[in-house]
């Protein structure tokens, strides 16, 4: 029986790796948590930070906004205000979608690694 690859699903982040995620710095993020309110990731006893998923989807809707469509900090800040439910639902059914298209990539890799081992 073949040894099937399963994805590790880490439950927090560090800022780093956040970060590194955006194509961010650091204190960009740290800003952003000091901004938005919706951001609240764990500390740990040494004082860093740990972001869960719901961080990070928070994150990416606050850098679509920001960033992609070009709204000042305030003008952000009220659109999730106003739009909390709909933006989660909007970003959890774009979520969905992208899963969709995250496996079937990973089963044109699993065709492409079968095919290269025969060669």
């Amino acid at each position: 029986m073949p040894y099937k690859e399963t994805e590790i699903v880490k439950l927090y982040y560090s800022i780093g790796e956040v970060a590194e995620m955006f194509d961010v710095n650091t204190s960009l993020i740290r800003f952003w948590e000091k901004e938005f309110d919706v951001l609240k990731p764990k500390k740990n006893k040494k004082g860093n930070r740990l972001f869960n998923a719901e961080d990070i989807d928070n994150l990416k809707v606050i850098y679509n906004l920001v960033k992609e469509q070009g709204l000042t900090l305030e003008g952000a800040k009220k659109y999730i205000k106003e739009n909390r439910k709909t933006v989660k639902h909007e970003f959890k059914a774009e979520k969905n979608q992208f899963s969709e298209i995250e496996n079937k990539l990973r089963l044109i890799k699993n065709r492409l690694i079968s095919l290269q081992s025969t060669l």
